[in-house]
């Protein structure tokens, strides 16, 4: 199928409330252009460089989301520009956003990254983790940073209900959190190629599909 009829075929399935991420990390300026074309906005990118590379080249009207691991000293990087940081997993890294988005006089939205996976690679906080973060004296003295919900990665799995279960434990803990958090804490970022429909189900308004647009990742 064509970037075209892949994206048409998701937008069947997706709910009208479901943000589309379209994982372009990899593939070339051209595809993303394809889906540009189709009227997706919103991009997702794994490495600072080749983001920037990216912002650089193609239409400002994308709105660019790092989704992959970020490191502190990178941050400057993005900081002019970037939409939404998904991956952040420790205060040291909040208060880095926060003063390179007061450089650039922006407030920069970033999602809170959980660990919910059963698997050892997987970034991200646990959920009491989480808890104490929000609860830090530290973070209202951060005033260029809007923590704008959650982001987490599922167990790579066959076993649907392992999955479905993730996604409904934090499911359950976002909105736990969301009474408490100011209004616009609305994003609960969940559901990838292998597992969006799932996600959904379990109550995701953002996911984050690649391989499902744009084909296998291109590491040459």
């Amino acid at each position: 199928m064509s970037i075209k009829e892949q994206i048409k075929s998701i937008r069947k399935s997706l709910p009208d409330d479901v943000t589309l991420i379209a994982v372009s990390k990899t593939h070339g300026n051209e595809l993303i252009m394809d889906a540009y074309a189709q009227g997706v906005r919103d991009f997702g990118e794994n490495k600072v460089q080749e983001l920037c590379a990216k912002a650089e080249q193609l239409p400002k009207e994308i709105q660019w989301h790092m989704i992959g691991h970020l490191q502190s000293n990178k941050v400057k990087y993005i900081a002019p520009f970037i939409h939404l940081i998904h991956s952040v997993d420790s205060l040291k890294l909040l208060k880095e956003i926060n003063k390179q988005a007061l450089a650039n006089q922006r407030i920069v939205d970033v999602l809170l990254q959980i660990y919910i996976a059963k698997e050892e690679t997987k970034f991200g906080l646990s959920y009491d983790e989480c808890t104490d973060l929000l609860a830090n004296p530290e973070l209202k003295l951060l005033k260029n940073i809007n923590i704008r919900g959650l982001m987490a990665i599922a167990s790579f799995s066959d076993d649907k209900t392992l999955v479905s279960n993730e996604f409904l434990n934090l499911r359950q803990f976002y909105e736990v959190l969301k009474q408490k958090m100011p209004n616009d804490f609305n994003i609960l970022c969940m559901g990838m190629s292998n597992d969006w429909e799932l996600a959904i189900k379990a109550g995701s308004n953002m996911v984050r599909i690649g391989s499902h647009i744009f084909g296998k990742r291109n590491y040459n």
